[in-house]
């Protein structure tokens, strides 16, 4: 099927529902690091947390459609892993920033932020879905 949710590009299964719980997890970590980092806290300004977190969710709900993040390929191998969920993070992070440097939400999205926020979402993304690899065989 070519369709975004045929069986080549989303796999129905408990190990997708992890992986995307996983994905979940680690935009969400990365995020709040930022976020802390620069001096906010999190219980006191939640709001502005999600509006944070959201540019860069839906660039990534956005980039797994497109790439297949969530596709039997996409966990298949080390390789595979490492491949498709880096692609899926810079399509996403390029999205989430274009979306931050709107009047949508706060901030903007200066290309020192875009490189901070990119390269170490592409470690952290990468090492993820290579453990995730490895884990689910």
């Amino acid at each position: 099927m070519s369709s975004a949710f045929g069986a080549r590009r989303f796999d129905r299964s408990p190990a997708t529902a992890a992986l995307a719980l996983g994905d979940l997890a680690v935009l969400t970590g990365l995020l709040a690091a930022g976020f802390l980092r620069h001096n906010e806290s999190l219980v006191e300004a939640p709001v502005r947390f999600a509006d944070t977190l959201a540019p860069f969710l839906v660039g990534w709900v956005a980039a797994s459609l497109v790439v297949g993040a969530y596709s039997l390929r996409a966990r298949s191998s080390v390789r595979s892993a490492v491949l498709v969920g880096g692609a899926t993070w810079l399509v996403a992070v390029v999205v989430g920033a274009t979306l931050r440097a709107t009047d949508l939400f706060h901030g903007d999205a200066p290309l020192s932020f875009v490189a901070v926020v990119g390269g170490l979402g592409l470690v952290a993304f990468v090492t993820w879905r290579s453990v995730f690899a490895v884990v689910s065989g």
